[in-house]
């Protein structure tokens, strides 16, 4: 660990030296826009239906989603019960050992055989569902939640909210799919370790159906992409808004503030991400729950403070939703706002959340593709509703809301203007719609927003590294390469301004989608065979228990 810190700090310490100098982050930002702003050009391509020209990407997430919930007969409801009851830990007996052992034969094993058969009988896999999903959750929820909401709002309007919240229910059939896949095509080391996602059912699965090169260039491709977006949207984005809002709350100004910031949030990301997937598991698990708990309870707070303007908020929102502002671009404008931002803020059909799933120990991939449901549940339908709520009772503020909103009409931005006439963007934003009603609380959203980053960086670095393995091998060498380069990104998103960072970010992580929602529709009738799997092993031991048989989970 020593020489693994040394090896990051002789690479840190030109850009240490370097963030003295007056000016840093506008350099840093005047380099990475170009970049930026060629590959957001690139890959949000617009395709000219009618009137509107659509970015290929938001075509491409609304069919495939669409298509998986009707398929797969609306999994977000029909499948919401199974995916608790998985995540508490109901069926974990029969994933464990297989419900054929256990209850669907003569010679089943008893309660007292269990533990002695831990050991050999187990499933393959590093984590529970549990930690899977919140180690997935914890690379979902993150500041697209906070700053992304605002956004989608500044450009959108209000209506913006409405077509986030559809996203998120129909990205969860996505994601249904994505995630089984990734447990299903994993690969395990000799060591236990698990190597998975899309780069791998891509590879692997694509083979099985009789398209394998096809397969292997998609699979090339998507780690490409995913080392990308790890930089970016998982890392770079994250970095940027945590280091404004630190900037903000202490008042802090001058040009090298933002490289010490990350600076400084690259060593605490540095020490965790050398323990690997289990590390990051164990630190989600705990940081997941609490700063998403936190966030809610005070969310709570300002909409039941705010409590005679929610039928308003509401109104707004769907009204804006289907008869959208002069200026706003129409329906099917505010409809793509609503949509681009919902998908950077879940990742439904990115497939990058599949590699975290990967991990988890059960036999039945489908088991975890059930638990996948609940990531943009909790991410877009839950949290960023309740971030726009927070931000429209802001902006109405005892005003006419349909004044202030035209003032986003007129600008065409990520701007919007208060009922103090002030103009602020992204994460200032949610902060100031918070401590309107909670005085101070901007301390502790900076806490929250600092424990956003943070867990999605540590998530974002495990997704890429398992990319980076999948593409340069498994040597400790290519290891240490990605981890001092994604250290690096740390400190570039701190010292680049949003513009820069928005770009580059939405087009890392919508650019996976290409790869990733071709083999979707290649793979599918797959997850269709492990779903009747999972279903008939959690039947059939329904039935060994209504016929007498002890439920062998209470020994576990």
């Amino acid at each position: 660990m020593k020489k693994y810190l040394l090896s990051v700090l002789t690479v840190l310490l030109p850009i240490i030296t370097f963030a003295q100098d007056k000016g840093l982050d506008e350099k840093v930002n005047d380099a990475f826009m170009p970049i930026a702003t060629w590959w957001e050009g690139f890959i949000l391509t617009r395709v000219p239906i009618g009137e509107y020209n659509i970015p290929f990407v938001v075509i491409l997430l609304v069919v495939g989603a669409t298509f998986f919930t009707v398929y797969f007969k609306f999994p977000s409801i029909t499948k919401f019960k199974t995916a608790i009851n998985t995540v508490r830990g109901r069926y974990v007996d029969i994933e464990k050992h297989g419900v054929d052992k256990l209850y669907n034969n003569d010679e089943a094993l008893a309660v007292e055989d269990i533990p002695n058969t831990i050991r050999d009988e187990s499933a393959h896999g590093e984590v529970s569902h549990f930690q899977a999903l919140a180690t997935a959750v914890s690379g979902t929820v993150g500041l697209g939640n906070i700053a992304g909401v605002a956004v989608a709002i500044g450009l959108g309007g209000p209506g913006a909210t409405f077509w986030m919240i559809v996203c998120g229910l129909l990205g969860m059939s996505t994601k249904f799919v994505e995630c089984t896949l990734g447990v299903k095509y994993r690969d395990v080391g000799s060591d236990g370790t698990v190597y998975g996602g899309p780069m791998y059912y891509l590879s692997k699965g694509m083979k099985e159906v009789g398209f394998g090169t096809l397969g292997k260039i998609l699979g090339v491709l998507f780690a490409v992409l995913c080392v990308g977006a790890s930089f970016g949207g998982g890392n770079a984005f994250q970095s940027n808004q945590a280091a404004v809002q630190i900037s903000t709350l202490l008042g802090l100004s001058g040009g090298s503030n933002g490289v010490i910031i990350g600076i400084i949030l690259a060593v605490l990301v540095g020490i965790v991400i050398i323990g690997g997937i289990k590390r990051i598991a164990k630190i989600t698990e705990k940081i997941v729950p609490f700063m998403a708990g936190l966030y809610i309870l005070a969310s709570l707070v300002i909409i039941f403070a705010n409590f005679s303007d929610i039928g308003f908020a509401f109104s707004l929102i769907i009204d804006g939703a289907f008869s959208p502002m002069a200026g706003l671009g129409g329906l099917v404008g505010v409809l793509i706002v609503g949509f681009q931002r919902a998908a950077f803020s879940n990742e439904a059909g990115a497939g990058s959340a599949a590699i975290a799933h990967s991990a988890v120990r059960t036999k039945y991939p489908a088991s975890e593709g059930v638990v996948a449901l609940l990531e943009p549940f909790i991410d877009t339908v839950v949290i960023c509703t309740m971030t726009a709520l927070v931000i429209i009772f802001f902006n109405i503020n005892g005003t006419d809301a349909q004044s202030v909103f035209n003032y986003t009409a007129e600008h065409g931005s990520s701007v919007i203007l208060n009922s103090n006439g002030n103009t602020i963007n992204g994460v200032d934003l949610t902060s100031m719609a918070f401590d309107s009603v909670i005085p101070h609380f901007s301390y502790v959203l900076t806490i929250a927003i600092v424990l956003f980053a943070f867990s999605t960086m540590i998530s974002w670095s495990y997704y890429g590294l398992q990319s980076w393995k999948y593409l340069f091998g498994k040597g400790k060498t290519a290891d240490m390469v990605y981890k001092i380069l994604f250290l690096l990104f740390v400190v570039i998103g701190a010292a680049a301004t949003l513009d820069a960072v928005i770009k580059f970010s939405d087009a890392m992580i919508l650019a996976l989608v290409f790869p990733n929602m071709i083999g979707l529709f290649f793979l599918f009738p797959k997850v269709r065979e492990e779903m009747k799997r999972y279903l008939g092993a959690i039947s059939v031991k329904r039935e060994a228990i209504k016929d007498g048989a002890e439920d062998i989970t209470k020994h576990m």
